[in-house]
């Protein structure tokens, strides 16, 4: 039993000195291992008698389990200094700023969609939606555009599908937002006052033109309204949307199915090296197309044109943004550009308002 006393007393010794796991398991092995004292003493009990192999025996028991407790007790031991160290040398300042991330910005034309909603909110519009995949009879016909009009043609719209039997004639992505306004009619009545903003779909791709881009319409039912009333809204909507004082508008007769009389409008420009200047100058730029409701339209939408009438508007959403923020090809705006869109981005939080000013 004194041998086993000694071994006791020096490997608890040894594995209370044990610097780090690797020494440690150098311990383990030399007392425990295949090989080690302990190990060796166990097959020494076949050479004792019965009540010597049952002392012995429960004895080394014991002190494989007493070492193995230590072994175990002193690892953790070592894993916790390891780690107060460990604190102690690599801390982190909580209270530090984090690391600047870059963030999001407002696309120009959901900005520029923002801005012209105040303006016209201001004056008494409010917004009216519709889909995007329009029928026949909203996107042409209730428009008193006729069946051989370039605008029904393949070359110009995209046409969806029919099942093969189907004679009906096939919806479209929406040519313009003009069908909101014979829905907003239905849905509503007369008097009204609206803007349509939103996508639309033409099979068209240069510079200036994209098959997907955005519109916005305005429409003012009433009665005793003229084009007087018109010029003023448009003319009110130009000088706050492009921020200057006062501005010209030039109004030229034109032609459109959904408007009699039609007008296109032009603005009073200048180019001062290669930068347009709005409002002054000797140039003339068109931004729009205007006129009063043709009766035909308001009678396609259940109103009676012997008592009411108005004027509608429209012109294209990009056109405007590339104007006033001096972007200089359409088709950047759909490329998904970080940079671009970090450069001619809005900060989330500048939101336009009249008071503060549109665009900050």
């Amino acid at each position: 039993m004194d041998g086993i006393d000694t071994l006791r007393g020096k490997y608890l010794e040894s594995i209370t000195g044990a610097g780090d796991e690797s020494a440690l398991e150098e311990i383990r092995l030399a007392a425990l291992g295949k090989k080690g004292e302990i190990s060796l003493k166990m097959r020494e009990l076949g050479k004792m008698t019965p009540e010597e192999r049952q002392t012995t025996g429960a004895a080394l028991n014991r002190l494989k389990d007493e070492l193995d407790a230590a072994l175990r007790a002193r690892k953790t031991s070592l894993a916790d200094a390891a780690l107060d160290e460990r604190l102690r040398s690599e801390w982190l300042d909580v209270t530090l700023p984090s690391r600047p991330r870059r963030f999001g910005t407002i696309h120009p034309v959901s900005q520029v969609m923002e801005e012209l909603t105040a303006i016209f909110a201001d004056m008494g519009f409010s917004v009216a939606e519709g889909p995007q995949v329009e029928s026949d009879w909203y996107n042409f016909d209730a428009l008193n555009i006729p069946p051989e009009h370039p605008a029904r043609q393949e070359h110009d719209t995209f046409f969806m599908h029919r099942a093969e039997g189907d004679n009906r004639p096939p919806h479209v992505l929406r040519t313009h937002t003009s069908p909101v306004q014979i829905r907003a009619l239905e849905a509503n009545g007369a008097p009204i006052r609206v803007i349509a903003p939103g996508r639309v779909y033409r099979m068209d791709m240069d510079q200036t033109h994209t098959p997907m881009f955005h519109q916005v319409e305005g429409l003012a039912i009433d009665k005793g309204i003229s084009m007087a009333n018109l010029k003023w809204v448009l003319e009110e909507f130009c000088r706050a949307f492009f921020e200057v004082p006062s501005v010209e508008l030039r109004f030229r007769a034109s032609h459109f199915p959904f408007t009699e009389p039609s007008a296109e409008v032009d603005i009073r420009c200048s180019w001062v090296n290669g930068q347009l200047k709005i409002g002054e100058g000797d140039s003339w730029m068109e931004i729009l197309g205007s006129g009063m409701v043709h009766p035909k339209v308001l009678q396609a939408a259940g109103v009676d044109p012997s008592k009411w009438q108005g004027f509608a508007f429209g012109m294209g959403i990009d056109r405007i943004a590339m104007l006033k923020y001096g972007i200089p090809d359409l088709r950047a705006f759909f490329e998904s550009d970080l940079r671009w869109l970090r450069h001619y981005g809005f900060a989330a939080l500048d939101m336009p308002d009249l008071a503060g000013g549109l665009s900050r």
